[in-house]
This record gives structure tokens, sequence and C-alpha cells, in this order.
């Protein structure tokens, strides 16, 4: 064979491999891995159920403190503008040293408390001076953020355990192109920022450490990278086929 022969058939075999490479990488998307609460499947994790905690108050926390009390003097002195009233809310932020100033009572320790704990010792400290106080306390900056490939936007949690797939469907559905094996929630702890990542189809994935939302969580979805090869449906895919196969056509003819 001569040098000039192996050199074009050299050419030839090159652009139809990568030809052939281009329409490897160009796949359609496998709906049936997109599925949730997927179960028995050896590729997918199995997640431990772990017992639900309720949310500590922390520092710059904004907590909506409500007194009740029949005492009409008191609710004056709390809120003037409302004097004919006896229900009052004002919201009050957790000082650095994790206490709260609430009128009448000297600082009171709530960093690390429940709001039901929180709830029960400024009553208590309430009641030494009014005895039919009521108080109702309730977090202020309920809230949670999404980004990602899964919609953005901060929201309200507007129930007690809000679910992962609560808060995902309040920012929109997943796109094709989201990588749903690695979600990442970062989220505040007594122990420093911590990132937690898990794949989210899985059946496990109910009560386990990842299934409950808190206050402040920010719920992060990235883009899968693989979706930079795939097409949505096989008409597209065969799009990608039929240029490729008059591509490799084209560059023929040239080279002869």
């Amino acid at each position: 064979m001569s040098d000039a022969k192996y050199i074009m058939k050299y050419k030839h075999n090159k652009y139809i491999l990568l030809i052939l490479i281009v329409i490897s990488f160009s796949s359609c998307y496998n709906y049936g891995s997109f599925y949730m609460l997927q179960e028995n499947k050896k590729s997918l994790p199995a997640y431990e159920k772990s017992e639900y905690t309720e949310y500590k108050i922390r520092l710059n926390d904004e907590l909506i403190y409500r007194l009740i009390t029949s005492d009409e003097t008191i609710s004056k002195i709390i809120s003037p503008q409302n004097s004919n009233t006896s229900q009052n809310s004002i919201s009050y932020r957790v000082y650095p040293d994790g206490t709260i100033d609430l009128p009448f009572v000297s600082k009171i320790q709530v960093e690390g408390l429940t709001l039901n704990e929180a709830t029960t010792v400024i009553e208590d400290r309430m009641k030494q001076m009014i005895p039919d106080a009521v108080v109702k306390l309730s977090l202020a900056n309920k809230t949670f953020t999404v980004f990602g490939d899964a919609g953005s936007g901060i929201y309200q949690i507007y129930k007690e355990r809000l679910t992962i797939f609560q808060a995902l469907a309040m920012s929109g559905d997943f796109n094709d192109s989201s990588d749903r094996k690695h979600i990442r929630i970062i989220r505040d702890t007594d122990n420093g920022t911590e990132i937690l990542e898990f794949d989210i189809r899985p059946k496990s994935i109910i009560d386990s450490r990842y299934y409950y939302i808190y206050p402040n969580d920010i719920i992060y979805v990235k883009r899968d990278f693989s979706s930079f090869y795939k097409v949505n449906s096989y008409t597209a895919l065969l799009s990608v086929m039929t240029f490729s196969i008059s591509l490799l056509f084209s560059v023929l003819n040239y080279t002869k």
C-alpha cells in the first residue's frame, strides 16, 4: 500500500472514529432512573431511619413573642397602639449571649432550647408578675432556601416536619438535567455548618436524617455533568445521528 493511500485511509478512519464518539456520547435520558421512592435496587443507597428532633433556637433568630393576659394595664404598656386588645405579638432577636430581652423581666436564656421549652421558661417567669399570663412563641425566620437546577428562591416553612419532597415541590420540579444522586443540604448546627449529601430516589429516604427540612436550611441541586451529552427524546437523538452521518459523508467527499 502506497504512503498516500495509507494516509488517506488513516484520515477516513479517524473521521469515522470521531463521529462514532459523538454518537456514543449523545444518548437519551433514562427516565426510569428519575423515579422517586424506588426500592429493592442494589444500585441505590439504603438510609437508616433517624428520630426527628425539634429545631433548637440559635443566635440571631427572631422570635415572635405574644403575651395573653386579662390585665389591660399590662397590655397598654406592652403595646399602646393596640390598647383595646390583650393579645400582642412582638418580635425579639436572640443576642450573641443567647438571651432575649422581654418587657418586665431580665434577660432570659433561650439559645439551645426548643420553642416549647423556651415558651415554658418565659411563661414561668412572666407568671411571677402576671398570674394569668399565657405566652405564645414562634420563629419569625422560619424559611429555607433552594438554588441550583431545581429552581431558586426563599420559601416559608408552613408546617411542622416539612419534608424534602414538599420543599422541592415549592421551588418547582426537577429538570431532566438535575442530579438526583447528589442533593445537598447546607445546615447550621451546634458544631458549625454541615453539608448533607444524599440520593433522593430511594424509598429509604423517608424518615432518614435527610428527610425533614429545618429553618435556615439551604438546598442545592446541581446539574448532572453527563446531561451535557444527553438529549430529551429519541427524535432528538435521531437528529444528532443524522447530522453526524451527514457530516461524515461531507468530510469523506471533501478528502477525496
